[in-house]
């Protein structure tokens, strides 16, 4: 008999006790809050998987099944030929510790998603370039920094992000001020809001590997937000049980 495929929205089931959840690593600041480290680890734990927080002082110690590159501090100038800014908090240890996953995991097609922040580095990592500070740039914009679910991001169709949140367009939190500017190499734009800012980015050739601008560890009531949470630790687990040849 076939087995079918369990919803998007249920939770990730596995078979046998024996068996446990797949490792979701998520990158973090040394500095991160603990509500905000709790939305991190309710928001994996919920979708079937097993987060565990990385960070400069808390390097990885065993291979994981998916990643999540997280929001957090401002990336340095110097790793995207962006001009420098005295008044924005950088973190160069995190920084290195990211690109350094990055190399690592995306030529073993590990499931990614990347988290604001998380989202600019696999653009820097990919050879993309950034938008320092949107304010600066576009002088028209007006700032709608709010962790509410208040700004409109019209989604690509066809595109997988699509397709795991079954929206052409959703209503997100905005808390950032740097954005995608020139997407990297492999990097398809699959999201932008009403100014035409980036606001989601992907790869249709990787098995999973995903950057939205805002933060869906933050809307936990929002099932469609917890939808792409949920599919990278489907990705995880089936990565795990039927590994890409390498």
């Amino acid at each position: 008999m076939a087995r079918l495929a369990a919803p998007l929205d249920a939770p990730l089931m596995t078979a046998g006790f024996a068996r446990s959840r797949p490792l979701i690593g998520i990158t973090t600041s040394d500095h991160k809050s603990r509500l905000a480290r709790w939305c991190d680890w309710i928001s994996v734990w919920r979708a079937g998987g097993r987060p565990v927080r990385i960070s400069p002082s808390r390097p990885p110690t065993t291979r994981l099944d998916g990643l999540i590159i997280g929001g957090g501090d401002d990336i340095g100038a110097k790793r995207y030929g962006g001009e420098v800014q005295l008044d924005v908090r950088i973190d160069p240890a995190r920084d290195d510790l990211e690109l350094a996953l990055l190399e690592r995991y995306l030529p073993l097609n590990l499931p990614i998603l990347g988290i604001c922040r998380g989202a600019q580095m696999i653009n820097i990592h990919c050879g993309g370039s950034l938008i320092g500070d949107i304010q600066t740039t576009y002088r028209h914009i007006k700032n709608r920094r709010t962790v509410l679910p208040r700004k409109r991001v019209d989604i690509e169709p066809f595109s997988r992000l699509a397709e795991i949140l079954n929206r052409r367009y959703c209503q997100v939190n905005s808390l950032h001020h740097q954005a995608v500017d020139r997407p990297g190499e492999g990097l398809a734009i699959v999201a932008r809001d009403r100014d035409a800012l980036i606001q989601a980015i992907e790869n249709p050739d990787h098995p999973f590997l995903i950057g939205v601008q805002w933060h869906p560890e933050l809307l936990l009531f929002s099932r469609s937000q917890q939808r792409l949470i949920r599919a990278l630790v489907r990705a995880a687990d089936k990565q795990r049980v039927c590994p890409a040849i390498t």
